[in-house]
């Protein structure tokens, strides 16, 4: 399970116990930070915390603050600096180089919009969850207060006031239309992080052999919601593939339709046959599909493409962009582990639209400076 699944099902389990517990989210980030907005640390008053929001140098204080809150029922909104250049931030032994805000919250308020964010994981829908971080007394509504918008705009929750319901509605929207996270002012007092939280990634593992079992397991602890297709049922067995997400029987011609590939499936062709391999990839050619791989050298592409080219088959040069053959990046490695983790890292390469290069070789910022969105699964 990803993260955020993790975090949400220990927060129903917690509610189900009446478990005291304290939520803390990045709501804002600028410059350099181990963590971006959307990261969470979910604090119980017994027992170990769940997630992270940097890596290590913060959730001291982020706990203290969270028992303050359990004891209280008040949110607070922490704001950490680690721009200086003294003691007192390199003290902390931090990596970072960025302000960080973090809304430390009752576990409850979240707990009320956690089914609805966990529905839409399951319908593979896009949400934006609204939060007000801010707001001065007097105000319509307080810090805490919940809403979360679908794509078709139906809302689930309220800020306490339907003007202000309506606007970031209104505003939620948008950021699902541009597919990115921000923190907006609603009014002169009140400031709401909007989160969009997309589909889980869909891996499509096109070959239930042996060296398919690491990279499923690799891709599923990753939060990718992974699915298997073969045609051969001895093959597709729960007990082989603990982690996937669905067990697909199909020919291989017919993969495509069989598992309703959309745009947030990424495949991988992996059967070791050539001919089952050459219906896998005439079976998604053309299709939404973000990427397809192809395990097996170069030469052994083209002759499949050749193969397909000489069966009458139509391959455009814009079907040929997603194709990744040989599929992984280039890390030396050798055996199922080594070649699944390549696969996997190219995976998050395409997804996060880099090639794979050196940290060390970029010139850029390490992320995006929009806010990525988070993504669900």
């Amino acid at each position: 399970m990803s993260e955020l699944q993790d975090v949400l099902g220990a927060i129903e389990e917690g509610r189900a116990r009446g478990e005291p517990m304290a939520l803390a989210t990045i709501v804002g980030v600028r410059g350099s930070t181990y963590r971006r907005e959307g990261a969470r640390l979910l604090v119980k008053k017994h027992g170990h915390p769940i997630g992270t929001i940097s890596g290590g140098c913060l959730e001291g204080d982020v706990r203290v603050a969270a028992e303050e809150v359990m004891e209280s029922g008040t949110p607070q909104l922490l704001h950490f600096d680690l721009t200086a250049d003294d003691e007192a931030v390199w003290g902390w032994g931090l990596g970072c180089n960025g302000v960080i805000d973090v809304f430390v919250e009752p576990a409850e308020g979240a707990g009320r919009t956690a089914e609805a964010i966990r529905d839409a994981i399951e319908r593979q829908e896009a949400v934006a969850s609204v939060l007000v971080i801010e707001a001065d007394e007097g105000s319509a509504t307080t810090p805490g207060a919940r809403l979360v918008v679908h794509q078709a705009g139906r809302v689930e929750g309220t800020l306490g006031d339907q003007s202000m319901d309506e606007r970031c509605t209104e505003e939620a929207l948008r950021a699902l239309r541009d597919g990115h996270s921000a923190t907006v002012r609603i009014a002169g007092d009140v400031r709401a992080f909007i989160e969009v939280l997309a589909p889980a990634t869909r891996l499509l593992v096109c070959g239930a052999g042996h060296d398919a079992i690491p990279l499923v397991r690799f891709a599923s602890n990753l939060g990718l919601a992974v699915e298997v297709i073969d045609d051969r049922e001895a093959f597709l067995k729960p007990t082989r593939f603990p982690e996937a997400a669905r067990l697909v029987k199909a020919e291989p011609v017919d993969a495509a339709r069989a598992a309703e590939v959309d745009d947030q499936a990424f495949v991988i062709v992996m059967s070791h046959n050539f001919l089952r391999d050459k219906d896998y990839l005439r079976s998604f050619l053309g299709t939404a599909a973000r990427y397809i791989g192809m395990l097996g050298p170069r030469a052994r592409l083209d002759k499949i493409l050749d193969a397909l080219r000489a069966e009458g088959l139509e391959i455009r040069p814009e079907d040929l962009e997603v194709v990744h053959g040989p599929a992984g990046l280039d890390l030396g490695g050798d055996g199922p582990e080594e070649v699944g983790w390549a696969i996997v890292a190219e995976i998050l390469a395409v997804q996060n639209g880099r090639t794979g290069g050196f940290l060390k070789d970029r010139t850029g910022p390490i992320h995006h400076r929009p806010s990525s969105q988070a993504r669900v699964g």
